[in-house]
């Protein structure tokens, strides 16, 4: 009996991935997933080469750290170049305005420690503006992974490719009308039911798993091969990448189990995901009893580096958001397979009564 239950479960298997892998639906997934992997590779190609041109140019007109916080406002171009040199950049520009017009010249002189970029523009001489851009460093790399990471990736990209996978494994097969092949076979239900689970989580699981390592791997290419090894090696690098692509499979795991009992007890599942969507993006405004029952608040709590708080947000809004304490990582684990274990039951159940009338959809 369980050979047979088992030679059942793995035929299921074998079908649903293939088509999950293969079909035209699946396309849209992959571009989901590899969208930010994608992104992140563009700026490590960016990144790596502002590093080495910081480097070469500070090694070409060096510059001290202390000489550069020392530059203050309003100093004359002969007190700036007293206290930090010569730039390795300046740009002169003239112009006219005023009644009677009045001819004015615009100095602006650029110089670099090898991490920072300082810009100094003189009117006349003297210093009227200042700024400083900081090349990317991990630690700031690390929060925008994070925010790019429970923001989109978890809310939007691990969302709509598992609704796009999960649902169709039963609701698209009554729609393409190909299903009663499965019901007339001598398969159990429920059988029937893990057997697609498992395909549709081992494909996305697969897909947004690798999706989270190519992310991180672009991300750390834009640093040196020191600075990796001691984020590694020393400041728990691995953990942290562990982590992410633990929460990758989790979340498949818990929204595919939902999208699943989606497709098998609504005729238009888009309804129920569209209501599941709206209560997952309000999740930081609800209070922190209410986020308990969100998924995105578990899987945010799993996430090694908590996201920094979004800034374009309006002050009204800010002033509505409701924090509330991390679980701990052993309650988020079990909360989320527990909830997806017990979606799955039901869906099991529910497929024993599951009836084919294709005129009906």
């Amino acid at each position: 009996m369980i050979a047979a239950t088992w030679s059942q479960l793995v035929a299921v298997i074998r079908i649903e991935i293939s088509k999950t892998f293969f079909s035209k639906r699946s396309l849209w997934i992959y571009l989901l997933a590899l969208l930010p992997a994608a992104i992140f590779y563009i700026n490590s190609i960016y990144s790596k080469r502002e590093h080495e041109r910081l480097s070469k140019t500070a090694i070409e007109h060096p510059v001290s750290k202390d000489a550069l916080r020392q530059v203050r406002m309003f100093s004359s171009i002969e007190q700036v170049t007293r206290l930090v040199g010569e730039p390795y950049r300046k740009v002169v520009r003239n112009f006219t305005f005023g009644n009677p017009p009045q001819k004015h010249e615009r100095i602006t002189y650029w110089y670099t420690d090898g991490e920072t970029e300082a810009w100094f523009m003189f009117d006349n001489g003297y210093m009227q503006r200042m700024g400083r851009d900081s090349a990317q460093t991990l630690p700031n790399l690390k929060l925008v992974f994070a925010s790019v990471f429970q923001l989109y990736f978890i809310r939007l990209a691990i969302f709509f490719g598992c609704a796009g996978v999960f649902t169709n494994l039963f609701r698209g097969e009554m729609l393409d009308k190909s299903l009663h092949f499965y019901l007339l076979a001598p398969v159990p239900r429920p059988v029937l039911v893990v057997g697609k689970f498992i395909a549709g989580l081992s494909a996305t699981a697969l897909i947004f798993a690798a999706s989270t390592s190519l992310q991180l791997a672009a991300l750390l290419r834009g640093f040196d091969s020191a600075t990796v090894h001691q984020y590694l090696s020393n400041e728990g690098g691995w953990h942290d990448i562990g982590a992410y692509i633990g929460v990758s499979v989790l979340a498949c795991l818990v929204y595919g189990s939902i999208f699943l009992a989606f497709g098998l007890v609504a005729k238009n599942p888009a309804v129920p995901a569209a209501l599941l969507l709206l209560w997952e993006s309000v999740n930081a405004f609800i209070p922190g009893s209410l986020k308990m029952l969100s998924v995105v608040f578990y899987l945010q709590s799993l996430c090694p580096v908590e996201a920094p708080p979004d800034r374009t947000i309006p002050p009204l809004l800010q002033a509505l958001v409701a924090p509330a304490e991390r679980v701990s990582t052993s309650t988020g684990i079990i909360v989320t397979i527990v909830a997806a274990a017990m979606i799955l039951l039901y869906s099991s159940l529910k497929a024993r009564r599951l009836e084919i009338n294709y005129s009906a959809d």
